[in-house]
């Protein structure tokens, strides 16, 4: 299975001339920031602990799907936050908002492993942009549990309120999340699914 990761670089979408948007400045700085280095020095024997042997490799990065497993499985627990938040918008079923927001964290285990597992591929500033996802990610699932544990002691509108605080967190998450795979090209893929030459007229 090949992976595409591409080195920091300043992409322009075409416009030209202008200021960046304040998003992708944030993105850029994040690639370049080398106070992210120990972090990602620390955590990279536990990611490539979890790749280090073949049967776990080709199931962690989704080998019989033929690209990366972690961009499917995220839409599980984003999902299912997803529905909690508009029940709990809309006042509907605090019992269902409370299931949902349980599922969503059992679904993030395998979401947040599959992630670790893809991080291992990646070098440079994807590796920092990586450590920052992880941790906008962690501090989420840390608040969605706060949240579960809230609804169930019968704390409602506290649960909903630590609830709509992990979604923007969870917002931010994604989007460099997002940036890693659909600016950055950071994924692994098997080699038949390599860029294909550009059609000529």
């Amino acid at each position: 299975m090949a992976m595409t990761s591409h080195e920091p670089a300043r992409v322009h979408d075409g416009h030209g001339g202008g200021r960046e948007p304040l998003l992708v400045r944030a993105a850029l700085a994040l690639e370049h920031n080398d106070a992210l280095d120990p972090a990602v020095k620390a955590l990279e024997p536990v990611a490539e602990a979890l790749v280090a042997s073949e049967p776990a490799r080709r199931a962690l990065h989704g080998r019989v799907l033929g690209h990366a497993l972690h961009p499917l499985l995220t839409d599980l627990p984003i999902g299912a936050w997803t529905s909690a938040t508009i029940l709990d918008l809309t006042g509907s079923s605090r019992e269902a908002a409370s299931r949902l927001v349980g599922v969503g964290l059992l679904a993030a285990v395998p979401t947040a492993v599959t992630g670790w597992a893809e991080w291992a591929t990646t070098e440079g500033g994807a590796k920092r942009v990586g450590v920052a996802h992880a941790a906008a990610n962690s501090v989420a699932l840390g608040l969605y549990t706060g949240s579960w544990l809230a609804r169930r002691r019968g704390h409602h509108g506290l649960g909903v309120a630590i609830g709509l605080a992990a979604g923007v967190v969870v917002g931010a998450g994604g989007f460099l999340g997002s940036h890693l795979s659909l600016a950055r090209k950071v994924s692994t893929h098997n080699a038949a699914f390599a860029p294909e030459p550009p059609a000529h007229a």
